[in-house]
């Protein structure tokens, strides 16, 4: 089932069952009391990431307090996708942006990569999910991708898991078009690998072209910066192998 896009979405970290109480935050209640201007008995959908998404119906008590009874169950509760989204941070407005488009186009698992031209190394993982948490919020997602800590590229390839396939973007490779390799892709489990601003190094994409469970693409004719690239890369993904 779709989801619904006219009424207002909240996520709540509470569990959700019909008639079963839930007290929104303040920063919350602050905005479907104060700022949508609800009343008593105004219908909003609540989700978790566990228990499906649930038609709430608000209960004022006062101006800066309300409580949100589920009423009805309106989507159960899907997978997370098994698209495991590689990237290397990159400064905070930029990253932020990468982020939320990462959750709107599906992927499942968001992985901060270390390379060595990534200029941003010390990273808040907190926000990193906040972000997440939104774009889930406002674009019907009902499964958050957890945002892992930072790894470095070496121990994620030393690591990596059996039967899954790391798509990389490879500004280097002999040509424009990104579909004949990922056409060529038989694996159901994919992850995808962005690089940061400066791209990768000359020793990392050798290392990343010799593993037998890496393809590389290119992503047209001209330069990306990296949050562009990323975008990018995860449309022709999802609309040649994934999930469109």
């Amino acid at each position: 089932m779709r989801a619904n896009y006219r009424m207002q979405r909240l996520y709540v970290p509470d569990d959700l069952a019909e008639g079963s109480p839930v007290e929104p935050s303040a920063p919350q209640a602050h905005y479907l009391l104060n700022v949508l201007r609800l009343g008593d008995g105004a219908e909003i959908l609540l989700f978790n990431g566990r228990d499906g998404e649930w038609r709430a119906a608000l209960a004022p008590s006062g101006r800066k307090k309300a409580v949100l009874i589920p009423v009805e169950q309106t989507r159960t509760q899907p997978p997370l996708p098994d698209l495991l989204y590689c990237f290397a941070p990159l400064k905070q407005g930029r990253l932020d942006y990468l982020v939320q488009k990462a959750v709107e186009m599906g992927a499942g698992v968001l992985q901060p990569v270390v390379t060595q031209h990534t200029q941003v190394t010390k990273l808040g993982t907190d926000r990193l999910q906040a972000n997440a948490t939104e774009a889930a919020e406002q674009c019907g997602i009902l499964a958050i991708p957890p945002v892992r800590e930072p790894m470095k590229l070496e121990r994620l390839l030393a690591e990596w898991e059996p039967g899954r396939r790391l798509i990389f973007c490879d500004e280097d490779v002999g040509t424009n078009n990104p579909l004949p390799a990922l056409q060529a892709v038989e694996e159901r489990s994919l992850a995808l690998l962005v690089g940061p601003e400066g791209g990768f190094s000359d020793a990392e994409r050798r290392q990343l072209r010799a593993l037998p469970f890496v393809t590389a693409i290119p992503l047209g004719p001209r330069i990306l910066r990296a949050d562009t690239a990323a975008v990018a890369a995860l449309a022709v993904l999802q609309a040649t192998v994934g999930d469109w």
